[in-house]
């Protein structure tokens, strides 16, 4: 992706969304263009129009963090779009090299057994280990039973963005569909920022963007999302609807990688419903292990 591109677009859609109102201006007349005009930003970043021109322009390299902080400040960003923009300006002047996460190839990354056994642990709720792509790299039983609708097709590849956006069983598994697609792209966006030179992330959005219109559509409103903790509406087809809080946790032993952990409200019903989904799983499993028993 082109750095220059990357950053005209993205600042340009962050002074798109903030009108004269939220930022303390008045409205006036004869607005050419949504949000702010260029002259307004370059002075609530007290800065030269023409200097924030340039910098629209895709022109991050060698700004200080200063100005990145004034221009952050003056768009209204929030903690996930001043890091997209960070990220954006270490790649501009090649800075990011040392911070870039380290090259992993998918299919040959497994999980350490120590993570592994940590996974298996959780038992209570779904627990996976997924990486800036959205594939699923590790996962507890109970969230293999979870997503039993994605890993059952193989075209997934164990990717939540392609389950969300090539698989209509995404559209059963997620009530809130739009809202899912908006958060898929939106973490898609922030990784393509804070590691431009993944060519396997390059692939999966030049593939999602051929594919699905729904997809294209999103990614070209430029907005970023850091997944860290919420709640989320589910219905899976052996147990019924699901709301489950997570926490997205940074995995420290492994830059770029993070553990996601699904759990219910204690006495609710969903609790109920993922207590009978790991009782099902594990009756598949016993069924199983009877019908192919190791050597």
């Amino acid at each position: 992706m082109d750095n220059r591109e990357e950053v005209r677009e993205f600042l340009t859609s962050r002074r798109a969304k903030i009108t004269p109102e939220l930022a303390g201006l008045p409205a006036g007349s004869r607005r050419r263009v949504p949000g702010l005009r260029r002259s307004e930003v370059a002075a609530l970043a007290d800065m030269s129009v023409e200097y924030y021109a340039k910098l629209e322009r895709g022109s991050l390299a060698g700004v200080s963090p200063a100005v990145l902080e004034a221009v952050a400040r003056a768009l209204q960003l929030d903690d996930a779009e001043r890091a997209h923009l960070l990220h954006l300006a270490q790649a501009a002047d090649g800075s990011d090299a040392l911070t870039r996460p380290r090259r992993r190839a998918t299919r040959q990354w497994a999980p350490h057994r120590s993570l592994q056994w940590t996974l298996d642990a959780i038992t209570a709720g779904p627990a996976v280990v997924c990486n800036g792509r959205m594939d699923i790299l590790a996962a507890n039983p109970l969230a293999r039973a979870f997503y039993a609708d994605l890993f059952a097709n193989a075209d997934n590849q164990a990717n939540l963005a392609r389950f969300n956006f090539l698989d209509a069983a995404s559209r059963r598994f997620y009530p809130d569909w739009e809202l899912f697609g908006d958060m898929a792209v939106a973490i898609l966006r922030r990784e393509a920022g804070r590691d431009p030179h993944d060519k396997d992330l390059h692939d999966l959005i030049g593939e999602l963007s051929t594919r699905s219109k729904d997809f294209r559509a999103r990614w070209g409103a430029h907005n970023v999302r850091r997944h860290g903790t919420g709640t989320k509406r589910f219905r899976h087809p052996a147990v019924g609807d699901l709301t489950l809080a997570y926490e997205a946790l940074d995995m420290a032993a492994e830059p770029g990688l993070t553990m996601t952990i699904y759990t219910a409200e204690p006495g609710s019903p969903s609790e109920e419903g993922l207590r009978l989904l790991a009782s099902l799983a594990a009756t598949e499993e016993v069924s199983a292990a009877k019908e192919h028993p190791t050597a």
